[in-house]
């Protein structure tokens, strides 16, 4: 046989339901399936390369996928063990999905209504976190012309937060 579609065709047809049946006894059917199917994914990969017999082999590889298989949910496991650790009962209490996406909505809301400056100031202080001097240098002012106009958009992002996203009253120096 020298067609590698016939070599690993002939492969499955003898040796699946024995990968498969050594991956039912240590997982549940559908992760048992997915590494039948890797294992054989392997060995198609590697079909110039196995060993002959081939079956220790592929029951090595589905060996390897299981224990990888089940090294992954013990890390998720932790991961959710050390939120659940971390979280209080009032976090669980507190935490609504449409209240925070109601904030979002109205603080997008609130820095759209604002002069294309003061969002660059507040962008400059507090997305990219740079102290007054260099936020001056780039907007190309002095630091205390860059802070009153910091200062400034504060007050006006405050001001449009409280009237829910609306653009607030111009009554600041810009």
């Amino acid at each position: 046989m020298d067609d590698p579609e016939e070599r690993f065709t002939d492969l499955y047809d003898r040796h699946y339901r024995s990968v498969l049946g050594y991956a039912l006894l240590r997982a549940e059917r559908d992760l048992a399936e997915d590494v039948s199917s890797e294992t054989f994914l392997v060995a198609w990969r590697r079909l110039d390369d196995l060993p002959q017999p081939p079956l220790p082999w592929l029951l090595g590889v589905a060996r390897n996928l299981l224990a990888k298989q089940r090294d992954s949910r013990h890390r998720r496991q932790a991961l959710v063990d050390r939120i659940v650790a971390l979280t209080t009962p009032r976090d669980q209490v507190a935490w609504d999905v449409a209240e925070h996406v109601v904030d979002r909505e109205t603080a997008l809301a609130a820095l759209s209504a604002l002069p294309e400056h003061d969002v660059e100031a507040m962008i400059f202080a507090t997305w990219y976190g740079l102290p007054p001097e260099q936020a001056a240098s780039v907007v190309g002012c002095s630091v205390r012309t860059y802070n009153v106009r910091l200062h400034r958009a504060r007050k006006r992002l405050t001001q449009a937060l409280r009237l829910g996203g609306a653009s607030p009253a111009r009554s600041l120096d810009s």
